[in-house]
């Protein structure tokens, strides 16, 4: 089996963490401006005020991945370089900059795909509450709508938000993310629903320009599973999925939010402030989605807490997705398993997790058109004789491309996969040392730019539409 000439191979990456020129050009400051450099918050200090200098020298890495065969890219627009101050006055040489690495792609062939939000808001915005402030939301769609104006000729797919689970949870829960909250379900459930809602206004205002491409956004795609077949390993697993899928993609494709989680956060007191049209245009919305995207990296292994729950004190190291961590409520605990593989961070490889994962997808919302927005290996790369040897990076998208085309072959409606990331970037929390490009930058020699084994096996598998896999 081979994939479609209409199934998408692409490569992904976020402004942050490769464009740099942090403040050139009337680029406005960013909350993780301000957040990296506030001391401990980042692996050894660093940040995205160079990065890995995109910004300055896009050509040459649109022309690398040309050369890798790259059929489409995924980045996102920094918000605060079209709009300094999140509203108002608009910098016109940043929306330059987007149209000429938008044009950039199209000289060779290689589809736009843009996010308009990964997790970069202008500084203003984050110090008027940030998503907790509706008045945020409705500077994103003014955003959203800019975009869709000056672009949408040329770019036909867009992706409104991110994963929004990590950005709230980490910044409303976990600290590790701006705001820097820790512990506040209150205020981490409030900015995903207003996160919906904005997304929900800007695709209503997407379908009214008829531009005839397509819109939606990538979410987590963490399925929960349980760490054996006992009746609390399965209710571990079902209140995991309700709390960490069914709310984030409920309000997107059935256009409600799922009633289990509902009524345990009016229990609790942590419902969200939300008014009847808020949730009427979220419903109205719910059809216009064109797709989801999902970023899979690994799948939770869970299991019910019985008793007492130890405090864990909530640092930088135990916020980036290795398991041990218990559920906000104390219901579950992700861990760690024996008889499966982990990457240096401890994040599981499960191929298997992904095709049952999708499967669990189908079978909740039906036929849905997908597309893998983020999979990838994050390493430490070993240099052998000057190559940059990242076998197994190979091995790991090998394995999961193998799951996409089961899946595929089971009838999951998936037409595109993209790799994260497409060059070494700056991990938002682990900095240089966590690396997952196809593209090797090299910060002791300017940054220069270097093939790796991964590079030349993708163009193959691009090339023969994935057929040896």
């Amino acid at each position: 089996m081979k994939f479609a000439h209409d199934f998408l191979f692409g490569a992904a990456t976020a402004s942050y963490q490769v464009e740099g020129a942090w403040d050139q050009d009337g680029k406005g400051p960013t909350n993780w401006d301000e957040f990296t450099k506030i001391p401990g918050k980042t692996f050894e200090g660093t940040n995205g005020d160079v990065a890995v200098d995109h910004y300055n020298r896009y050509k040459e890495d649109i022309a690398l991945m040309a050369e890798m065969g790259l059929e489409s890219y995924r980045f996102s627009i920094s918000w605060a370089r079209i709009f300094p101050n999140g509203t108002g006055e608009i910098n016109q040489k940043g929306i330059d900059f987007y149209n000429n690495l938008i044009d950039e792609c199209l000289k060779y062939g290689i589809v736009p795909f843009v996010t308009l939000y990964h997790w970069d808001l202008p500084l203003a915005l984050e110090k008027e509450g940030a998503w907790l402030n509706k008045a945020t939301g409705d500077a994103y769609v003014e955003f959203a709508k800019l975009c869709f104006n000056e672009f949408g000729d040329r770019v036909k797919h867009f992706i409104t938000f991110n994963e929004t689970v990590v950005f709230c949870a980490l910044g409303y829960m976990a600290g590790a993310h701006p705001p820097g909250i820790q512990n506040d379900p209150k205020k981490y459930f409030q900015a995903t629903h207003n996160v919906f809602y904005a997304h929900a206004k800007a695709v209503i205002e997407y379908k009214k320009l008829n531009q005839f491409g397509e819109i939606g956004l990538s979410h987590v795609f963490s399925p929960a599973f349980g760490v054996d077949d006992s009746e609390e390993s399965h209710f571990a697993a079902m209140h995991a999925n309700q709390f960490s899928m069914n709310w984030f993609y409920d309000p997107i494709l059935l256009g409600k939010y799922p009633e289990y989680v509902v009524k345990q956060l009016q229990e609790e007191g942590n419902l969200p402030d939300w008014t009847d049209e808020e949730l009427q245009t979220i419903f109205e919305a719910a059809p216009l989605n064109d797709f989801m995207g999902l970023n899979y990296y690994q799948p939770q292994r869970v299991e019910k807490i019985q008793g007492d729950v130890e405090a864990r004190t909530i640092t930088r190291e135990n916020s980036t997705g290795s398991p041990g961590n218990p559920s906000y409520d104390n219901v579950y605990r992700t861990v760690k398993m024996a008889d499966k593989k982990y990457t240096k961070w401890d994040w599981e490889i499960s191929p298997e997790g992904f095709v049952g994962g999708l499967e669990m997808l189908k079978e909740h919302y039906g036929q849905i058109k997908l597309y893998i927005t983020e999979n990838g290996l994050g390493d430490e790369d070993p240099i052998i004789e000057g190559e940059v040897c990242d076998i197994p990076r190979i091995n790991f998208i090998k394995e999961h491309l193998g799951a996409v085309k089961e899946a595929v072959r089971r009838g999951v409606h998936i037409k595109g996969y993209y790799a994260w990331s497409a060059i070494d970037l700056l991990s938002w929390l682990n900095g240089y040392k966590k690396q997952y490009g196809f593209i090797y930058v090299d910060h002791q020699n300017g940054l220069a730019r270097k093939k790796k084994a991964s590079f030349h096996w993708f163009k193959d598998v691009i090339a023969t539409r994935g057929e040896d896999i």
